[in-house]
């Protein structure tokens, strides 16, 4: 018998086995011990099950189990709030402010008040609000690394104007909307100062994080409107948390000569960090520049700076949330390192602790306070006073300083928006005791209100000055051009897919366009280093169209949501083919997946909803990832998805031709031929060509033209090295899906495929 063999299940057996032994022993001795001990033996009173169920109520209420409860629960439906926004072309943050709402008093608690009461019991807040301040402390980190200082200080002339006239002016209506509303909605003990003070300052705040992405999104970063605005919010930001942190010290030493020294040491304060902490941090942040990595001890180093600004602030008493906002703003300006660290911060503030703000937030927000119409028509009094301070504020400075109608319009649309910093202000001020419930309710609703209106006020503008000159021009384009319009995700599938759309248009000199497009996840860049990621994107494209000697259109875009965004530029664009890869994208997938990132590939909601409807099937058999078949369902133009493998040129091209649908492909084939002097043959796997006399037409009349270029090929048997042999395969993208379901040998051998949709 062969012991060697049995070794490890011996030792494993002999271990456990002296083991147990062993702890038996001194548990029979421990007993032993219990004598003269007054030991207390748990008697149960009711049945095994009751028991459990009573120990599964108690473990259900631990402030643990129902703190991850909540959390989970607030992440879900902030998701699918902002999921919602997104679809409707509003930033997702709306969607997670309606999200707290929802889940607060006034909807969650007014209809299903149990519920509510044993989610959110009182007890509980205390945890949740340490929890979203620290995700706010984080946020605020965050927010001040996002400032691009360079930008401020090389623009800033005209947007200081912009920017300073976009806060006093809407802090001055501020103070006088609280004249009108002091004695009404003050609460009891609250002086006339703090109260028009706090007011002043949520009428005057911009969301620059809001503002920063609907700039990207609408590609505006590269004009002179998009720069202005952004160095605009930046500029804002900066004041107005500057001038919160004053009125923070007022209010809560009760006048200003009380507050005086906290003024003076909030100066102090700043003097330190910009003069001593910033170059001290600019030392160790050019310790790591041109490394890819930052090592635990300098993450240590920057947090503790976070941790230590923010307490210092708090101590001082102009709260934490502008030392966190400070400690990012003086961050080595390196847009690389930056970009590494927000990396390692952002996904948890944004994704995990955020949300439980919102949440926070809403539970405060009592809108069943505003039970009359009066205090309606108070709520849009506030709303009308603080679009007219922000947005006419903005777009008047603007218009002075010479900017015309339609970009001063802009800017004023872009600074009217207040989004999460609106509610940062708020929730200070009801932590303060500033704000009544019933003013904190409308504040909230006006914040919600300004943040929804920036996204149709942009349009509307648009649409005004709409110039019929572009249209002019968008009618008199050459329309004999064949136009390749090739979205790709990342630089070497945009270089492959630019290969490929020179084989197609080689020939055909100024009678061909060439378009090629990133659409970029806006969450995935900031505003500082959009430019570069842009650049390092078309880099390849770049090389690669000045070595095929190729003029190339680029076209650059950040979006919330790739796939409508992709479909509706295609569609808009006049093209004649669209190119893309075959990939997975984190937009792929279910209802659920698109909420969280991740996909669910074996049942998938909407297509369970779809069955329902008579649309689909609920199994997602598709040979497509879910990416790209929305792709093919929305756009109304031929598209080629490729499945690359190491893909240099179409030199020689495969068409299988498996039924009379297919023909379509003899059209690309041709111009392949044409354009390429690519070598095409032609199989004819369904025996249709020979019995088709307007096919067999269309193949003699290519081969009179390129003679010894097309062959018909009759074998039903495929040879691997013939199709080892070949650069391209082209195929129906019903065929495709035939040699998916039947897993075709084919799919190995066959270097690169090109599947054509026919619409």
């Amino acid at each position: 018998m062969n012991l060697g063999k049995y070794r490890n299940l011996i030792f494993y057996v002999v271990t456990i086995a002296v083991f147990s032994c062993l702890m038996y022993y001194f548990i029979i001795e421990g007993q032993t011990l219990e004598a003269g001990e007054n030991i207390v033996v748990k008697t149960s009173t009711g049945s095994t099950w009751e028991n459990f169920i009573e120990s599964f109520k108690t473990n259900l209420h631990h402030p643990l189990a129902l703190l991850l409860a909540q959390i989970v629960t607030i992440i879900l439906v902030a998701r699918l709030f902002g999921w919602i926004c997104m679809k409707i072309k509003q930033p997702t943050v709306i969607g997670e402010m309606i999200a707290g709402i929802v889940l607060g008093p006034s909807l969650l608690g007014m209809y299903f008040p149990e519920f509510s009461t044993f989610l959110f019991p009182k007890e509980s807040l205390g945890n949740l609000q340490f929890l979203s301040q620290i995700g706010l402390i984080l946020f605020m980190y965050i927010v001040g690394m996002e400032l691009d200082l360079s930008v401020l200080r090389k623009k800033a002339h005209d947007a200081v104007v912009i920017s300073h006239a976009s806060i006093i002016i809407p802090f001055a209506l501020g103070i006088g909307l609280s004249y009108f509303i002091y004695k009404e909605f003050a609460p009891d003990g609250i002086q006339f100062t703090s109260f028009a003070l706090f007011i002043a300052i949520a009428m005057s705040i911009t969301a620059f994080p809001v503002l920063a992405r609907i700039v990207q999104e609408r590609n505006l970063q590269k004009t002179k409107l998009g720069t202005i605005v952004i160095t605009c919010a930046a500029a804002d930001d900066i004041t107005a948390w500057c001038i919160l942190a004053a009125v923070i010290a007022i209010v809560k030493a009760g006048s200003f000569a009380s507050s005086i020294y906290v003024i003076i040491m909030a100066i102090g304060y700043v003097f330190l960090m910009i003069k001593i902490v910033r170059p001290f941090l600019k030392r160790i942040g050019d310790l790591q520049a041109g490394k890819n990595t930052i090592n635990k001890p300098m993450v240590a180093i920057f947090f503790l700076t976070l941790i230590l600004s923010a307490y210092a602030t708090e101590v001082i008493g102009i709260h934490a949330l502008f030392g966190a906002f400070m400690a990012g703003a003086i961050m080595p300006e390196n847009a690389k390192f930056r970009t590494m660290f927000i990396d390692k911060v952002e996904d948890v503030a944004l994704v995990l602790l955020l949300p439980l703000f919102f949440v926070f937030t809403g539970l405060r927000t009592q809108i069943g306070l505003l039970n009359d119409s009066h205090l309606w028509i108070i709520t849009g009094f506030i709303i009308l006073t603080a679009v007219l301070g922000k947005f006419a504020g903005s777009a008047l400075a603007a218009k002075f300083l010479g900017i015309n109608w339609k970009e001063s319009l802009t800017i004023g649309a872009l600074m009217n928006t207040r989004g999460l910093m609106e509610l940062i202000v708020l929730n200070i001020g009801y932590d303060l005791g500033v704000l009544s419930p019933e003013i904190f309710a409308m504040m909230v609703i006006m914040a919600l209100f300004t943040t929804f209106m920036t996204g149709p006020a942009l349009d509307f503008i648009n649409y005004a000055f709409k110039s019929k000159k572009n249209e002019e021009e968008k009618h008199d384009e050459n329309d004999t051009k064949y136009r390749v319009l090739l979205s790709f995700d990342n630089p070497e599938s945009g270089s492959t897919l630019l290969k490929l759309a020179h084989d197609f248009t080689n020939k055909m000199n100024g009678n061909k366009s060439i378009t090629a497009m990133n659409i970029a996840p806006v969450d995935e860049m900031h505003a500082y280093e959009i430019n570069e990621y842009e650049n390092e994107q078309f880099k390849n494209v770049i090389e690669t169209s000045h070595d095929l000697q190729l003029e190339v259109t680029t076209l650059f875009k950040a979006s919330t949501d790739i796939e409508n965004d992709l479909t509706h530029i295609t569609n808009k664009g006049n093209y004649d083919l669209l190119l893309i890869m075959l990939g997975k994208s984190m937009y792929e997938g279910s209802l659920l997946g698109r909420l969280l990132g991740f996909t669910t590939k074996i049942i998938n909601p909407e297509k369970l909803l779809n069955t329902v409807k008579g649309k689909g099937y609920i199994f997602n058999n598709s040979p497509f990832d879910d990416f790209t078949l929305q792709i093919l369902d929305k756009t109304n133009i031929p598209v080629g998805v490729l499945v690359e493998k190491d893909f240099q040129s179409a030199d020689r091209v495969f068409v299988p031709i498996f039924n009379l649908s297919d023909f379509y492909l003899l059209e690309y084939a041709k111009r392949l031929i044409n354009n390429n002097n690519s070598q095409i043959i032609i199989l004819d796997a369904g025996g249709q060509i020979r019995s088709n006399i307007e096919v067999k037409e269309l193949i003699r009349s290519i081969e009179q033209v390129a003679p010894n270029h097309i062959t018909l090929y009759n074998e039903k048997k495929i040879e691997k090295e013939f199709l080892d042999s070949q650069d391209l395969m082209l195929i129906s993208s019903k065929s495709w899906k035939s040699l998916i379901d039947t897993k075709s040998l084919w799919l190995s051998d066959i270097p690169s495929t090109l599947i054509i949709s026919n619409p």
